[in-house]
């Protein structure tokens, strides 16, 4: 008992846990009409299989998606990139206030983004940038919580590895790039998983600098289907359905490099 009840417990929490996805799933083949039935009708009486042929006429998907696409891997790509790069210089290189600075830079997460969005938004503005992606790519393409995640990892690396390196004649962006690096799989697997995700889920970034249709992200195209006086229901599930599947297949791509860097994370 003292072993099957936890994984017992583990498996309840589990099914806990998917059964918003299942309902998500069901009722993307539903009518709209049957969505918000009480009590819940997770067999509908018809399947509307049709539902993911008729999304793809009736709003731009794969133009949303593509442009959630070219911000999650852009984004990602140059997180992981300065992440990684001001890590290394908070774990490994010794300078003068290195710790003070990295506390107060770690700090800024903190503070919530609802307190500097207007002045952010007024300086993408003055510099002509909004209505574009590259106002959120820049916005986005330095995060401290990336920074606080890899520098741990790094922590983890042994000094005598870095030091061995640099009288073999390395410079400090050599190892970085060439030691380092290779080592990091995990810790680079966690960070970019966990930025594709936030990113691609992103809706008020979008929403607040993207006014043009062809430059709307997936997240911001299903508000087609919210009307003034109804909305359609099943097609918002189904479009969060076929939303989720890119999330799905990066989790999977990357599932045991994002576990083995969480579990080591810290761990020196």
């Amino acid at each position: 008992m003292r072993r099957v009840a936890p994984h017992a417990l583990l498996a309840g929490l589990g099914a806990a846990v998917l059964i918003p996805f299942l309902w998500m799933l069901v009722s993307s083949l539903k009518r709209d009409n049957e969505v918000f039935t009480v009590p819940i009708q997770w067999i509908p009486e018809e399947l509307q299989w049709g539902n993911y042929g008729r999304i793809w006429q009736e709003i731009p998907l794969g133009t949303y998606l593509g442009n959630s696409l070219i911000l999650a891997v852009s984004i990602t790509f140059l997180q992981v990139l300065t992440g990684s790069f001001a890590a290394y210089g908070f774990a490994k290189v010794r300078f003068p206030g290195r710790d003070a600075l990295f506390l107060a830079y770690v700090a800024t997460i903190a503070v919530p983004w609802q307190a500097y969005m207007v002045p952010q938004y007024i300086l993408m503005e003055k510099a002509g940038l909004v209505n574009t992606r590259t106002a959120l790519i820049l916005l986005q393409a330095f995060g401290a919580f990336g920074v606080f995640l890899m520098r741990q990892f790094y922590l983890s690396i042994p000094d005598e590895l870095i030091e061995a390196a640099r009288l073999d004649g390395l410079t400090e962006f050599g190892i970085w790039a060439r030691v380092v690096l290779p080592l990091s799989k995990p810790a680079l697997a966690s960070l970019a998983l966990l930025t594709f995700v936030n990113t691609w889920n992103d809706y008020m970034g979008p929403f607040i600098y993207l006014t043009s249709n062809d430059l709307w992200t997936v997240q911001i195209g299903l508000r087609s289907f919210v009307g003034v006086y109804d909305s359609e229901y099943a097609m918002i599930m189904t479009g969060s359905v076929i939303s989720v599947l890119p999330i799905l297949a990066v989790f999977l791509l990357g599932q045991r490099y994002f576990v083995q860097g969480v579990a080591t994370t810290g761990m020196k």
